[in-house]
């Protein structure tokens, strides 16, 4: 059975839920780098902006029950490949040991001309 998440705290432009939790999975859609408290969009810094983006998705998996640590496969989209490694070190710091598998994308663009876009599959 499908089960959809939408988080009230976090921004949300479209029709999509920011999660559903199906077959003992959590699919958590694309976040970009927009502090839920303030509005503030980052741009431009891959550090800060990777951590922003992994504290949002962490708010998204607790409503649905899961955690970082449940995190089994992240997909990561930057707009330039060249700042793999500032991301990279960001990400390393929040999945430390036992870092979920990854996929990372070099795009175009990506909405409002953001720079990293992040999507992640937990389990329950």
């Amino acid at each position: 059975m499908k089960k959809c998440i939408d988080v009230p705290s976090l921004s949300k432009a479209g029709p999509y839920s920011h999660a559903v939790c199906g077959a003992g999975l959590v699919f958590v859609s694309g976040n970009l780098a927009i502090n839920a408290k303030t509005g503030e969009k980052i741009n431009g810094d891959i550090p800060r902006a990777t951590k922003l983006i992994l504290e949002n998705i962490e708010t998204t998996l607790k409503e649905a029950g899961s955690s970082l640590e449940k995190v089994v496969k992240t997909t990561v989209f930057l707009t330039d490949m060249g700042k793999f490694a500032e991301m990279n070190g960001a990400y390393g710091e929040i999945f430390g040991e036992n870092p979920p598998a990854r996929s990372c994308v070099g795009v175009r663009e990506l909405p409002a001309g953001f720079d990293i876009e992040i999507e992640v599959v937990a389990l329950t």
